[in-house]
């Protein structure tokens, strides 16, 4: 039975003329009943192969295997003007790194997409390492279907730096430069306090003090799916996570007016998603702004003071930094 919220129709299975569909079961059962040509947008964050509590560690060789077939049906019910972004890290193995955005290509490819942007999504807290550096970044591999597609510049464009630079010759001399709705971010995007600038993309993980956590291990943050939304569709398109978890993806599109499609097997993670759309679409969920700076500590909060008992050692790193420059 189909959940209604303020007039948005949720259902459970795959409907043409359903608000937002949010499937319990397994990914390639739900890609079955989607037609051909129908998502303008595939974006998720697959398992990683990390043993995670909702994961079954397998050999990357099988797990890549599994992915495989996955995405040619995700290639099979995307639009010919569509996307898909795929957000991964890494597999870590017996110490090693193993990037899982380079193993991924190939599988992309061979399917004839078109890579894009490989972007940059930077955060700052994570688990620490302590025989590598630690890990504080993740990418995002936005493919295309074909060269006819949906590119939205107006909605990301950013201020420009010097909006008053004229064109100095030519039949255009003495006029601006520039355009006046802002810049083209370049591909390389940080996101700070004036939004979208290169591609790094600095939006702040889902921890403890983030207003959208839940119980979910590697939960997505909206912020980071609205702005492929935003860009990469066009209102009243579908939008599919195959890896829905917490429903993150779909409040996303559901706010900026797209619909919203996600498979989850976990049903303890389609429940909370189910509360969140609740939550969403009743004007009471949480949720992160767009383009919010990422908060700097000022010096004056006490965690971001040195112990008393560190100030030695401080003070011999400043020395050491002196001598060696």
């Amino acid at each position: 039975m189909p959940l209604f919220v303020k007039s948005k129709k949720i259902e459970s299975s795959f409907a043409p003329d359903a608000d937002v569909v949010l499937y319990h079961g397994d990914v390639k059962d739900f890609l079955a009943t989607i037609p051909n040509d129908t998502v303008s947008l595939v974006i998720t964050s697959p398992p990683y192969n990390l043993g995670k509590e909702y994961e079954d560690r397998v050999s990357i060789g099988k797990y890549l295997e599994t992915q495989s077939g996955i995405i040619a049906q995700l290639y099979r019910v995307l639009r010919e003007d569509g996307s898909i972004c795929w957000q991964v890290g890494n597999f870590v193995e017996d110490g090693q790194v193993l990037p899982l955005d380079i193993y991924y290509y190939p599988i992309f490819k061979k399917l004839g997409l078109f890579l894009r942007n490989r972007i940059i999504w930077h955060f700052e807290h994570g688990l620490h390492a302590s025989k590598r550096f630690s890990g504080r970044y993740e990418t995002i591999l936005w493919f295309t279907k074909s060269d006819d597609y949906v590119f939205n510049l107006d909605p990301v464009r950013v201020p420009s730096k010097y909006p008053g630079k004229r064109h100095f010759k030519g039949p255009n001399k003495g006029k601006p430069s520039g355009n006046p709705l802002g810049k083209n971010p370049s591909d390389l995007w940080k996101i700070v306090a004036q939004d979208w600038n290169a591609e790094i993309w600095e939006i702040p993980n889902v921890k403890a003090n983030h207003p959208e956590k839940t119980i979910h291990p590697c939960q997505f943050p909206i912020e980071l799916v609205e702005r492929c939304i935003l860009a990469l569709t066009n209102e009243d398109d579908w939008v599919f996570d195959p890896y829905a978890g917490v429903g993150s993806t779909l409040i996303a599109a559901t706010k900026h007016n797209r619909r919203a499609m996600g498979c989850e097997k976990e049903s303890e993670y389609v429940a909370i998603a189910r509360q969140r759309l609740a939550a969403f679409f009743n004007g009471e969920l949480a949720i992160r702004p767009l383009g919010k700076p990422v908060f700097v500590p000022t010096g004056k909060e006490k965690v971001s003071q040195i112990p008393d008992e560190w100030k030695r050692n401080a003070t011999k790193r400043a020395r050491w930094h002196t001598s060696t420059n």
